[in-house]
């Protein structure tokens, strides 16, 4: 027995409207928190006693508001600051020894923006190719311009909510976007059009075996894929998570961007880019 998945579009379609919007609102109020490979700033490593790390941390939050502080190796706390001079420098030492009197700075660095203005264009340059080939091949492949269409917008979709959750995460938790991240969007693009692939795959085979109505294919190629889904995505998010739980401060956040793509990019497969194929093959089919 099919459940009528298609029944409820307009309320997956809100769903994904209001996910999407708070993100974009997220943006133009508190924009995207760029690390320092995009921005260039200071790196400074302290090493403290493993007793006192956690209250040296809570004390350098305190001081540095616009830093990311993170804990290292067993016994060191990386600071990261868009910018420090000499005198700030002295301050933040002076604070971490009042904490920890055995503490010392190990070392200090300039670090210059490793993602320039020409690599991020041509990173977006790549992505649109990439976006631009995967619609060519979805079309072709299906024989059908909404299967390509549907697919790219799935795309997009989890990209903008990625970005727009980051954005919101950058605000309240102090994220940052790094070369990570944008590894992380990348790999959200291969999810999500993978899972994608998979039900418009179904709903193909089924149309040529059984034939019917769109929701009718839609249904039962949901239905039947949506087990296999599920527990392919559970065994990723369940490593996932345990890495955000538990993984190092340094892939954290990493770990947070891949979990945000692989549940958007398993939402979006069966209640995004299908209901959006049936719809636009609806109007393809009028207008031919």
């Amino acid at each position: 027995m099919n459940f009528n998945w298609m029944k409820y579009k307009i309320v997956y379609a809100i769903m994904s409207a209001v996910f999407v919007g708070v993100g974009v609102l997220s943006l133009a109020m508190w924009g995207l928190p760029l690390g320092l490979e995009f921005t260039g700033g200071a790196e400074i490593d302290y090493k403290v006693s493993l007793d006192k790390r956690s209250d040296v941390m809570s004390s350098l939050e305190e001081i540095a508001e616009n830093a990311i502080v993170q804990s290292s190796a067993n016994d060191h706390i990386i600071v990261k600051l868009p910018e420090v001079a000499q005198e700030e420098r002295g301050q933040l030492l002076e604070k971490v020894v009042s904490v920890d009197s055995s503490a010392k700075e190990v070392q200090f660095q300039q670090v210059g923006p490793s993602i320039g203005p020409e690599l991020i264009k041509k990173t977006f340059f790549a992505i649109a190719i990439v976006a631009g080939s995967i619609f060519l091949w979805v079309a072709v492949q299906f024989r059908r311009i909404p299967f390509g269409v549907a697919a790219i917008f799935a795309m997009v979709h989890d990209t903008m909510v990625l970005i727009g959750v980051f954005s919101l995460l950058g605000h309240f938790y102090n994220a940052q976007v790094d070369f990570l991240f944008v590894t992380a969007v990348l790999t959200t693009l291969s999810f999500s059009v993978h899972d994608t692939i998979v039900v418009f795959d179904r709903i193909r085979e089924l149309s040529k075996k059984h034939g019917g109505s769109l929701e009718e294919l839609a249904n039962r190629a949901v239905s039947e894929t949506m087990r296999r889904s599920i527990i392919n995505s559970m065994t990723i998010i369940v490593v996932l998570l345990s890495l955000v739980v538990w993984g190092g401060e340094s892939i954290r956040w990493f770990a947070t961007a891949l979990l945000v793509g692989a549940i958007s990019g398993t939402y979006s497969s069966p209640f995004i880019a299908v209901p959006l194929y049936i719809t636009l093959e609806k109007l393809f089919r009028r207008s031919e």
